[in-house]
């Protein structure tokens, strides 16, 4: 495998085959939580079904496969490589996976493929992937050169060019600071400015060239790889990666079944912090708080299951150093969703 830098990006290609590049981030941890939603099915007689919101190359749904051998599995993902990589990797498991092309906001029409309408757990494994990263013409990493793309999905017409090259500079240092957690963003916003009006950009070697000129020597030295966070950024809003996970987390919480469980890892604050805010509502009561009695309809409708968020042991990080950055949530929906949420 790769190896791979303090910032999470591969200095070198994986070797081919999607079970040999790709090692799912606290795979046993993430899938024991999933244990009880399965038991729940099969105690009502239900055929457990799984749904791995980002498929990548499989990994974790193999993995669901393997250990619940009488479950469907729905992976979804925007990326058609990675779908195509998936589906060859768990061919074997015949019609128990099935593949669903698009987001995962989209889960009514993903639960649809399986002929149901809600699911017994959901994984999200969220951010870019270990294959993205692998694949060079995507243009995700900053580590080497590539054409400025940066699109999960390569049927999308919005890449990461036209941003840096269309976006005026007020809303590119807005966007620096708000979605890559940037100081320097006004810096880097100028920077990019005054380098398209010579020359537009096209390759991501030139724009980690014109971030690391615009970022001070001494907070690249501390703070990681000067580009990174910039990164961050523009990937984050070529794909919609936020407004698509707050969608999502509704959504998915409304096709779940009663005793079903949520798994989400995020990889940044702000991933975090939807998933944090989504969690909270549905586990805080809406019962006034002298109301003598809790309301049914104001109870609440999940119980969380982790303690703040979990995170990897020295060993998962050994085993993938991505996970280093990983944070879990999960919860478990133990009453209907409410009417008016």
């Amino acid at each position: 495998m790769a190896a791979i830098d303090r910032d999470g990006q591969h200095d070198a290609p994986v070797a081919p085959g999607a079970a040999r590049r790709h090692v799912p981030v606290m795979a046993d941890r993430v899938i024991d939580l999933l244990v009880p939603g399965v038991a729940s099915a099969r105690q009502q007689d239900r055929r457990p079904i799984l749904v791995d919101a980002t498929l990548g190359m499989g990994g974790h749904s193999q993995l669901m496969l393997e250990r619940f051998d009488d479950a469907i599995v729905i992976g979804i993902d925007r990326d058609t490589q990675a779908l195509e990589l998936a589906g060859q990797r768990l061919k074997t498991f015949g019609d128990r996976f099935i593949a669903f092309h698009g987001t995962y906001d989209e889960i009514l029409a993903a639960l649809g493929t399986a002929d149901t309408e809600a699911a017994d757990g959901y994984l999200y494994d969220l951010g870019v992937s270990s294959y993205q990263l692998d694949e060079r013409d995507r243009g995700f990493a900053y580590s080497y050169d590539a054409p400025l793309d940066m699109r999960m999905d390569p049927t999308a017409r919005f890449s990461a060019a036209d941003v840096v090259n269309d976006y005026d500079q007020r809303r590119l240092e807005q966007l620096i600071r708000r979605f890559g957690e940037e100081k320097f963003a006004r810096r880097i916003a100028t920077a990019i400015v005054a380098r398209r009006d010579e020359q537009r950009f096209y390759r991501t070697g030139d724009l980690v060239e014109v971030i690391r000129g615009a970022v001070p020597a001494a907070a690249g030295r501390s703070g990681g790889h000067p580009a990174k966070r910039t990164f961050q950024a523009l990937r984050i809003e070529v794909n919609e990666e936020l407004s698509i996970l707050r969608d999502a987390l509704p959504a998915a919480l409304k096709g779940l079944h009663i005793g079903g469980r949520m798994v989400v890892m995020s990889y940044h604050s702000l991933e975090d912090r939807i998933t944090k805010k989504a969690f909270q509502e549905q586990a805080t009561s809406l019962t006034p708080p002298n109301f003598p009695v809790e309301l049914e309809e104001h109870a609440p409708v999940i119980k969380v299951l982790t303690r703040g968020t979990e995170k990897p042991t020295e060993q998962e990080i050994a085993d993938n150093p991505r996970a280093a950055s990983a944070k879990v949530r999960a919860i478990e929906k133990i009453r209907p969703t409410r009417s008016n949420g």
